[in-house]
């Protein structure tokens, strides 16, 4: 019985591995626009976040389908919408939340629970390629959030935003930047500091004078002000999606 059920187990992690092979594929040619599917989350209970909620809609969203564009045009990419960003609504169950004291294996049980949870949850009607949920808190009681995450294996996001109006291009910037996860990009900041990586992590890394810098490399999060000061941009006309970057999602071809 212990074998069978060992077979079993190596069977479904099997199973994960090649599909999660095949999304990875079908996420990185880029031969159509990539289906977004975006779900709200009421994350502190709160009747702030839920009032926020109640007033989100599609066109909320449109500022990350803009800079994908704006981008796939400096890289010259076929497609003239590389994204397409829907809103399906709120759901009211919460996600599960990575463990605390994380381990190989116990992260690897959270990737799969958190799949699990996806498909019993997601009831949009039409197929979509990368699925994000937002959750949503009241920036007065929860000023600072739990870091968000983009995962390449399931094609899932999990973004903690604030539920103020003035912020929501903000929260836009932190959704497309989980995104990106989840088509390959890493980061490329300094965990430690927050602080951009040079050259990789700088929107204009040949900048004479490098600072200030006028934008942030999305996957570096931070504009660079000056050699030891930084700041967040507050939404997306102030982000650049960088050669390194364009290269992890295959934008851009590598150097020989």
């Amino acid at each position: 019985f212990k074998n069978i059920r060992i077979m079993f187990l190596l069977y479904i992690l099997l199973l994960v591995a090649a599909v999660s092979w095949l999304a990875k594929a079908r996420t990185t040619d880029w031969d159509k626009p990539l289906s977004v599917v975006v779900y709200s989350i009421n994350g502190d209970g709160s009747e702030v976040s839920q009032q926020y909620i109640d007033k989100l809609e599609k066109e909320d969203f449109d500022s990350i389908e803009i800079f994908f564009s704006e981008q796939a045009i400096r890289y010259r990419l076929p497609l003239k919408n590389p994204v397409d960003v829907a809103f399906a609504g709120q759901i009211q169950e919460q996600p599960p939340l990575p463990p605390r004291n994380p381990s190989t294996l116990s992260i690897m049980f959270w990737s799969l629970q958190l799949r699990y949870w996806v498909w019993s949850i997601d009831d949009y009607p039409y197929q979509e390629d990368i699925t994000i949920f937002v959750r949503y808190f009241d920036p007065e009681t929860t000023p600072t959030v739990a870091h968000s995450l983009g995962l390449q294996k399931g094609l899932i996001g999990i973004v903690n935003a604030f539920s103020r109006k003035d912020m929501k291009q903000e929260n836009n910037f932190v959704i497309a930047h989980e995104l990106l996860h989840t088509v390959g990009a890493i980061d490329k900041y300094d965990p430690a500091t927050n602080k951009p990586i040079y050259p990789i992590g700088y929107a204009e890394p040949d900048k004479e004078p490098l600072y200030p810098q006028q934008y942030a490399e999305i996957m570096a999060g931070r504009i660079p002000v000056t050699e030891n000061k930084i700041k967040q941009p507050s939404k997306l006309k102030q982000v650049i999606l960088g050669k390194e970057t364009a290269q992890e999602i295959n934008w851009l071809a590598r150097p020989d």
